[in-house]
């Protein structure tokens, strides 16, 4: 019996143990962000504005200088990367092909920040490819948080693959 009590007891100590390693480990995070938006779509156009106010923890061990937005619908449009690589791979996808060379003003896909502030104040950023590559006005420390404020415009592209307007099934997305 004693010889039994002893195992449970060295299996609960292994478990907790274990639990809190687990729960201390400083290797594991992840970021948390929170965000509002309010838009307005002009579903005639296919565009939409905006403006978001987003809480950016930094819940790493590391300073943060940049921060990275994805603007998705920029690969869309005529001499993105997107679009080049769809007409030169060896096996292209059948749905892109050379479709988004083709594409008129009114079917290109994008968003444009128009302005964007850290805290309130003003931050350089430059906008490659769908990344939108932020130099922070002041890093994020470990623990901190930042508030992002941006305005924005955007356009549906024309549906080519995964999301846009128009299918050839009849459907309008936006």
């Amino acid at each position: 019996m004693i010889k039994q009590k002893t195992i449970i007891l060295q299996t609960a100590l292994i478990l907790i143990s274990a639990f809190v390693s687990a729960q201390n480990n400083k290797d594991y995070w992840q970021q948390e962000v929170d965000y509002e938006m309010k838009i307005d779509v002009n579903a005639k156009d296919h565009q939409y504005e905006g403006e978001q106010t987003l809480v950016y923890t930094n819940n790493s061990q590391d300073t943060l200088n940049k921060a990275f937005y994805h603007l998705y619908f920029n690969a869309f449009q005529p001499g993105s990367q997107m679009d080049v690589r769809s007409r030169n791979i060896k096996d292209p996808d059948s749905r892109v092909g050379d479709r988004i060379s083709k594409l008129s003003e009114d079917e290109i896909g994008y968003i444009k920040v128009n302005e964007l502030l850290q805290n309130g104040n003003t931050v350089d950023y430059k906008v490659v490819g769908t990344v939108l590559e932020v130099d922070l006005a002041k890093p994020i420390l470990p623990g901190e948080s930042a508030t992002f404020q941006m305005k924005f415009n955007a356009q549906v592209p024309l549906q080519i693959r995964r999301s846009g307007r128009d299918s050839k099934e009849g459907f309008t997305r936006s």
